[in-house]
């Protein structure tokens, strides 16, 4: 008894103790919480502020508390062109998912001395510029492009068919760009999985598609929610893909933004809609946790 008294109360005590960090520690941390400060809170505060500004002339903004442009951006044309981002979001984020996890569930299961090889293939789309992957595409989809050129010479179509600047060429850039950020975070669960876990449930009689939805799908859910933010959180604001691919029709939210506080001259409004887009970001995230928790 005195002995697991004298534990209970090492363990309160170790539990009531908290270390203070360091000078050390502050000087490690300081990189990182001054880029947060100037590259995230800072733009994100004066973003906020410039979204209850009004303009007043090419370029002169007063910032006066107005709730003005989010009215507006509460209309049935913007919430129709909010509801076009996320569509193709999730579109692209249902097609990585279908094509990402069983490339993942390979690479992660395969021989050690192969996976190296393999996660250098997914990353080598990063060793080249965004922008030149994107023009790539545009030069394969045109209609004297590669993929045209082939269907002609089989016989397959008459003439050329147009697939550049199209939904279907946007949602094909943003997978293209996004496919490898669903596969990494897909692959560091299935790389901690437990055969042990697995073999237990065929020794209980459990067949394959029993195995997999019960064990390896829920051990590899982290990985695949994570994959699954990462894809649909940047691919709603994503302009340059849908623009450059899709030839902004119809438009997304990003493209809209961008107009805005561009050729629109109407950057409080393009403010509020880029707050109205932070928010959904930040509802993503607390989803994320909240399902993470449970």
């Amino acid at each position: 008894m005195a002995g697991m008294a004298v534990s209970a109360a090492a363990t309160t005590a170790a539990a009531t103790y908290r270390r203070r960090p360091g000078l050390m520690a502050w000087l490690v941390l300081f990189p990182l919480i001054a880029w947060l400060v100037i590259f995230v809170i800072v733009p994100t505060i004066m973003l906020v502020v410039l979204s209850f500004g009004q303009q007043t002339g090419m370029g002169s903004i007063t910032f006066t508390f107005t709730l003005e442009h989010y009215a507006r951006a509460f209309s049935w044309t913007w919430l129709n062109v909010l509801w076009t981002s996320v569509k193709y979001a999730l579109i692209t984020t249902v097609i990585c998912l279908v094509v990402g996890y069983p490339v993942a569930f390979f690479i992660g299961r395969a021989p050690a001395s192969m996976r190296n090889i393999l996660l250098t293939l997914v990353m080598i789309p990063f060793w080249t510029s965004f922008l030149i992957r994107t023009y790539s595409w545009i030069t394969i989809l045109s209609k004297e492009g590669l993929i045209n050129g082939f269907l002609v010479s089989a016989q397959i179509i008459p003439e050329p068919i147009t697939l550049l600047y199209t939904p279907f060429a946007s949602v094909l850039g943003l997978v293209y760009n996004y496919l490898p950020f669903m596969i990494l975070p897909i692959y560091t669960s299935v790389e901690r999985l437990d055969n042990a876990m697995i073999e237990a449930a065929y020794d209980l009689g459990a067949g394959p598609v029993r195995a997999f939805s019960q064990v390896i799908l829920p051990l590899t859910a982290p990985g695949l929610t994570a994959g699954a933010l990462l894809v649909f959180v940047p691919s709603i604001a994503m302009f340059a893909i849908t623009n450059l691919m899709g030839g902004g029709i119809p438009p997304t939210i990003g493209d809209v933004i961008y107009k805005q506080f561009t050729s629109g001259r109407a950057q409080p409004f393009g403010a509020a809609l880029g707050t109205l887009l932070l928010l959904i970001f930040v509802v993503c995230l607390w989803v994320t946790r909240r399902q993470r928790e449970d």
